[in-house]
């Protein structure tokens, strides 16, 4: 974890702390937020100061960024930034086998921490009187759809689950499939989270939902309940143990994931716990399940995130296809 409090100055650090304690966002979205600033900062110091030219960027401070800093920043810098990203930005840092430019998603993501930096000195601060990057355009993004595991793909995942841990592995892929929740809800799960036929899930932005649980859900979890050891200390209350008796981490439920993805003979390389999220909404919406309902039951904030998925292969549009009387028409013959 970052403590940005550190290695920021002053202007920085409110900002961040406005994420942190008003907005609600998570510690790694606040330090993503600060690497992004940080990168930003160090360059446009390199590029006004020619002492720093010989030094890698990384080496750059930023503690003497104030206020008179940013509002010398133009538009033209940060195109010049986006520049830098394109084209010698490492995409693995500590490699010397990286290579150079970021994608067109990732210097979106940097944008939109500069949009809401600027727009949080302009408008809750009232640091600058006018936002320097208002007009600036994103990245144009290749529109693709999420790669998604078939219902019968599904269940030979969940018929392929065995070893020493096969109840609770079960119970994961089983909450991934039919809950689609994110892999820090499903780690972030505790006992008493289980009330009854439905689920307490904390998720982005510390909001709470409640997932209501179908009957293969309920049992997988009365299973895995069975067999899981009681343990005392920190991590007492949490639902999903690793071997060594602590809260289940990230890294352990990717590794499982992949060990059953590859026990079902299917690509591991090609999914993981995300890609079983998207099976969830997917599954949902194919089998008539309203893409409203799909969105309470994802935590999308918004409408429009949960609608990728109703453009995923359908059967309904199948069926509209071949409902059209003109699709049986046969061409003329020569």
């Amino acid at each position: 974890m970052i403590d940005y409090r550190d290695e920021a100055p002053q202007v920085l650090r409110d900002f961040l702390s406005y994420h942190e304690t008003i907005k609600a966002h998570s510690q790694k979205t606040v330090d993503e937020y600060f690497l992004d600033l940080r990168n930003f900062f160090r360059y446009i110091k390199q590029s006004r100061d020619r002492t720093l030219r010989d030094l890698d960027l990384d080496e750059i401070s930023i503690m003497d960024v104030d206020i008179g800093l940013i509002r010398s920043i133009t538009l033209t810098d940060v195109y010049g930034y986006l520049t830098y990203l394109s084209r010698d930005r490492a995409q693995q840092h500590n490699s010397g086998k990286t290579a150079y430019g970021l994608s067109a998603t990732t210097r979106a993501r940097k944008i939109a921490t500069l949009r809401s930096f600027f727009n949080y000195v302009t408008q809750k601060a009232h640091l600058l009187e006018e936002n320097p990057i208002k007009e600036l355009d994103s990245p144009k993004l290749k529109k693709t759809l999420p790669r998604y595991l078939t219902l019968d793909e599904s269940m030979d995942l969940l018929e392929h689950v065995d070893g020493v841990h096969s109840e609770r592995d079960y119970c994961i892929l089983t909450l991934f499939l039919n809950c689609g929740l994110r892999i820090s809800e499903l780690i972030g799960l505790n006992m008493t989270d289980i009330q009854d036929d439905a689920l307490r899930v904390l998720g982005k932005g510390n909001k709470v939902r409640i997932v209501y649980l179908n009957d293969a859900c309920k049992t997988a979890i009365s299973r895995y309940l069975a067999v899981r050891r009681p343990i005392t200390g920190r991590d007492e209350n949490a639902l999903f143990l690793s071997s060594r008796d602590q809260r289940i981490s990230r890294s352990n439920v990717h590794a499982l994931v992949k060990k059953h993805l590859s026990h079902a003979g299917l690509d591991s390389a090609q999914y993981s716990s995300h890609k079983l999220r998207h099976t969830a909404a997917t599954l949902m919406l194919q089998h008539g399940v309203d893409v409203k309902a799909v969105q309470e039951v994802l935590g999308h904030e918004h409408l429009n995130t949960t609608e990728i998925y109703t453009h995923i292969d359908n059967e309904a549009l199948r069926v509209a296809a071949r409902a059209n009387p003109l699709g049986r028409v046969k061409p003329p013959k020569e």
